[in-house]
């Protein structure tokens, strides 16, 4: 496996595969992997002749400085899980070489999208996202880049923006991949103390409960959001929000919308925990 750091390096050896003819599938995280990254990068191999990732803690996609502060860099260790789930090369880059300037000079954003939900409770954050992404994918220009549907607006808006950019670039999701107890796996959770972890699959337990509700045909969508939140509190969380949407455009679910997602977040202690279950609602016909 390859490590590499300046954009040179990076570059020529990306030259040398293409000119082989590989197909580059590309991960890019901020590193403290676990095994939803991995599951990315074996994914990624599936699509790909070489696969490319990046771990890059990206300053310009957080709203908090402590928390920017606080996340955790494990470069030695996370190479060596990527050497072992298989990558063939990981772009390790600074904050200064990506951003020379010290800030966002030039800023790539996705009207519409990422003010909601995510975007409403982190102001810039996703101006942060779609600009880094940008960046990267024209560093590496791989032919499919793999993204976990845990970040499920993150998803939503890499793909705006590769559609309205007409980027060459297939773009890949991932199922969510979990504990055993349903709790979404995160780089976060490693926030949670061990009396928290007991409680954090109760965020994914309150999701299920509105799923359940709206397989049973509940068309009350405020209510059921309120319930949630009020489940969330029962459950020692303090809930950012929970949401019924489109998954076509993340607006409001209306009745007689079929193709869902249902989306929280929480916070535990010092831990912002986020999840989603898309669904299917089945199209109610009229009897004579």
């Amino acid at each position: 496996m390859i490590i590499v750091q300046a954009i040179d390096a990076l570059r020529e050896e990306l030259k040398s595969w293409r000119k082989a003819g590989e197909i580059i599938a590309f991960v890019p995280t901020m590193g403290n992997l676990h095994a939803g990254h991995i599951a990315l990068v074996k994914r990624a191999q599936a699509l790909g002749s070489k696969v490319v990732v990046s771990i890059f803690v990206n300053p310009t996609q957080f709203d908090r400085k402590e928390d920017l502060a606080a996340y955790p860099r494990t470069l030695a260790e996370d190479c060596s899980k990527l050497q072992a789930g298989g990558a063939d090369l990981v772009f390790t880059p600074t904050p200064a070489l990506m951003y020379p300037t010290g800030g966002l000079a030039t800023k790539v954003e996705v009207p519409g999208i990422s003010e909601l939900l995510e975007g409403a409770s982190r102001p810039g954050h996703f101006t942060g996202v779609s600009t880094v992404v940008c960046k990267l994918f024209h560093l590496v220009q791989p032919n499919v880049a793999v993204f976990g549907e845990k970040d499920f607006q993150q998803l939503m808006l890499i793909r705006q923006m590769v559609r309205d950019l007409d980027m060459d670039i297939h773009i890949e999701g991932l199922p969510t991949v979990r504990e055993v107890d349903g709790l979404a796996l995160s780089s976060r959770n490693g926030y949670l103390t061990t009396a928290e972890r007991k409680l954090a699959a109760g965020l994914q337990l309150t999701l299920r409960e509105v799923v359940d509700a709206l397989h049973k045909s509940r068309q009350d969508y405020a209510a059921l959001q309120a319930e949630a939140m009020q489940s969330l509190v029962s459950r020692g969380f303090q809930p950012d929000y929970v949401e019924i949407r489109r998954t076509v455009d993340l607006l409001p679910a209306q009745v007689g919308d079929e193709n869902l997602v249902v989306l929280g977040s929480a916070w535990l202690g010092k831990a912002r925990l986020i999840d989603n279950i898309p669904l299917t609602l089945k199209k109610l016909t009229e009897t004579s």
